[in-house]
């Protein structure tokens, strides 16, 4: 069954955090921002041009083929802290791509869309973005994949997408391609990784398990996934509950029910449901995903390490710390190479993943340069693109199809990294206190 078309402000997966950061995180300025703008990668990243779109070029002897990325963003709704550092990333991903003309013959253009998160301007937006020219639109909003599915498949237009919170099949053939994890197969590997390699996990019985979340769609699916795989594993694991719940900020009767437990899914924002467990005397092990880190920095500014020590994470791409990893060490260098302040620099890395979505437009330029080897800059189109997309596949880190779409998937990740919050407070980069506790990439389970 198709999602509803409506749905309320909690639909945010992994941008929860963008609501309560409005209200905890003073040093964010407030500014006017246009409905829409375009913005060429050639100006700094954060540089707003106000002057009016004009048609796509087509390309000449003495000029290079512009191919537009359209950009459904949120610059003054709920979403819109975040969202500035994920539209920094690509934004900065962006002009890297031009800067080393890694696609020869292509300029890379932005054009933004502000859908101040409301799900009755996301058609509008869809709409101007084709008007003015884009060749492919980003979308980094959860409402982005059910307000607009329909238009795209019949429009046959491609959309990239953050996150689709909606079962695989849901997505089979469309045009819209999920560059993410489902929720579905995130719980069933996370479970599997841990009967396996948890040195805590009980020996001689089922591990407890159960979670605590506020009602949306990400968890939703998450939680049963986990009850499914518990059922189909009941020698691994017993499941004991997955409360949902309307928001709330007090979790005494989940915590209750959650007592005996040995690992527990955490909700977001989780500052005050792991104070309460924690000084209630309990012990479980919590988990979480690329949803909990978007979150390190208000339990940076809470002072929750310590409840939180030890909590084991599932994520899809590799963080800020890792070394002798190529992608990131490029995201690092964009950080450095952009010359943002030391203070600038700090907060996107304490605040956790949203710029980590430049993984995410490079594989998006990846699929453009494919495209344009393939067909040539002169012939590129949105047709072209979305036959290359079909059959892309990115290695990473000597992985073949790390990630990767057929004529039917339509989300791309395959292999998963364990971490856990390793906390030292000598340490004054909380940041660094997400550690790899695994050094492999963990293939995807797709059945329980």
């Amino acid at each position: 069954m198709r999602l509803s078309k409506k749905m309320d402000l909690l639909f945010l997966f992994p941008l929860f955090s963008l609501v309560f950061l409005l209200a905890s995180c003073g040093e964010t300025e407030e500014t006017d921002v246009p409905t829409a703008s375009p913005e060429t990668s050639q100006s700094p990243a954060s540089e707003i041009t106000l002057t009016p779109a004009t048609p796509a070029e087509t390309g000449s002897p003495s000029g290079p083929v512009v191919i537009k990325i359209g950009n459904l963003t949120d610059a003054s709704g709920v979403a819109s802290v975040p969202l500035s550092y994920m539209d920094l990333s690509v934004k900065d991903m962006i002009d890297y791509y031009n800067a080393e003309n890694t696609i020869p013959g292509v300029k890379l253009e932005l054009l933004s869309f502000d859908t101040q998160y409301n799900t009755v301007r996301f058609i509008p937006g869809y709409e101007w973005l084709r008007d003015e020219g884009c060749d492919l639109i980003w979308n980094p909003l959860p409402p982005g994949v059910p307000e607009l599915q329909d238009r795209a498949d019949e429009d046959e237009f491609c959309i990239f997408s953050a996150t689709a919170n909606v079962e695989p099949e849901e997505l089979d053939s469309s045009y819209v391609f999920c560059l993410a994890v489902t929720p579905k197969y995130e719980a069933y590997t996370f479970l599997d990784w841990i009967a396996k390699n948890d040195p805590d996990f009980p020996q001689g019985r089922p591990a407890k398990i159960g979670g605590a979340a506020w009602k949306e769609d990400y968890s939703n699916i998450w939680f049963e996934a986990a009850e499914e795989y518990c059922n189909a594993n009941p020698d691994k694991y017993e499941w004991v509950e997955g409360y949902l719940t309307e928001v709330k900020f007090s979790w005494d009767a989940e915590i209750h029910g959650l007592k005996d437990c040995d690992y527990i899914y955490i909700p977001t924002p989780p500052q005050v449901f792991i104070k309460q467990y924690r000084q209630a005397g309990y012990k479980a092990k919590f988990l979480g995903s690329e949803v909990h880190v978007a979150f390190n920095g208000m339990v940076d500014r809470n002072d929750a390490w310590q409840d939180i020590d030890g909590m084991l994470l599932i994520l899809s791409g590799a963080w800020y710390n890792e070394e002798n990893d190529w992608l990131v060490e490029l995201i690092n260098t964009l950080l450095e190479e952009k010359n943002y302040s030391e203070e600038k620099i700090s907060d996107i890395l304490t605040n956790g993943t949203a710029y980590r979505t430049a993984f995410r437009i490079y594989m998006i330029c990846d699929i453009i340069r494919q495209t344009v080897e393939r067909v040539g800059a002169e012939n590129f189109s949105t047709e072209a693109l979305v036959e290359t997309a079909k059959s892309w596949s990115f290695t990473y880190e000597n992985i073949e199809e790390f990630s990767n779409f057929t004529e039917t998937k339509r989300f791309s990740q395959n292999y998963y990294a364990i971490y856990e919050f390793s906390v030292d407070q000598s340490n004054p980069r909380s940041w660094e206190y997400v550690t790899r506790v695994d050094p492999d990439w963990i293939p995807q389970v797709t059945k329980p």
